[in-house]
């Protein structure tokens, strides 16, 4: 038996080895000096969790002048605690929003509603949502709605509306996963953001049962830890 879980052992350590790291399509292309290259390595190690690496590639894609980077470089100096910086964040963001990116207006807006970077601009933030929205074909109007939704469902620094934010929810899982906006929502109200969303265990059960009424297993799956824990 020793042996047989050593053989196993050894051909789960080989699989590892062989798996390409995040983003290795774009390598040559992003050490060339390809700009867009870059930017699609940057975001491949952040969706990894390699915000080290993230950073490196964004600030390269950056400095040759893509706009989508400013707004990853944004996104990283918000999501990573030990460097943790909404000042810089916001001046990347108002950049990239400037240049015309789309992701640029969605971290523009997470910035805006959190109090870490000051006083909550709502209207501003939602007004770059919207816009972010409009366009179904890009991958940021899946971001922009869940963002809305989760506004409106918080119902902080403008009033609650379960209504719009279901409206919203919805509309962003038709272009992505049935039920995933919800279970997001729920997470985030489970778990609360500093600065932005406080801990509430009834918000979480109501997203996260909505999200197993549309049929996300992993929703029915936490709503039935929360409901039994």
């Amino acid at each position: 038996m020793k042996r047989l879980f050593a053989l196993m052992l050894m051909m789960t350590c080989v699989a590892h080895a062989e798996e390409p790291e995040p983003g290795s399509q774009y390598l040559k292309a992003a050490e060339s000096g390809d700009r867009r290259a870059q930017y699609y390595l940057a975001d491949s190690w952040f969706s990894s969790g390699d915000l080290s690496k993230a950073e490196f590639w964004a600030q390269k894609s950056a400095d040759n002048g893509d706009a989508d980077a400013c707004a990853l470089l944004a996104q990283i100096k918000i999501t990573n605690p030990v460097s943790l910086d909404y000042p810089e964040a916001r001046t990347l963001a108002e950049k990239a929003v400037q240049a015309g990116s789309l992701p640029g207006e969605i971290t523009l807006a997470r910035i805006l509603v959190n109090t870490q970077a000051g006083h909550p601009d709502y209207p501003k933030a939602i007004s770059l949502l919207q816009n972010a929205s409009e366009n179904l074909e890009n991958d940021s109007a899946v971001d922009a709605q869940m963002l809305l939704g989760l506004i409106y469902a918080n119902g902080v620094g403008i009033p609650a509306d379960d209504d719009k934010a279901t409206w919203y929810f919805k509309r962003s899982s038709a272009i992505s996963r049935t039920g995933y906006s919800e279970y997001w929502a729920g997470m985030i109200f489970l778990n609360g953001e500093q600065g932005f969303i406080e801990k509430n265990k009834q918000k979480a059960l109501h997203w996260l049962n909505l999200s197993c009424m549309e049929g996300f297993d992993t929703g029915c799956e936490e709503f039935e830890k929360l409901t039994n824990g």
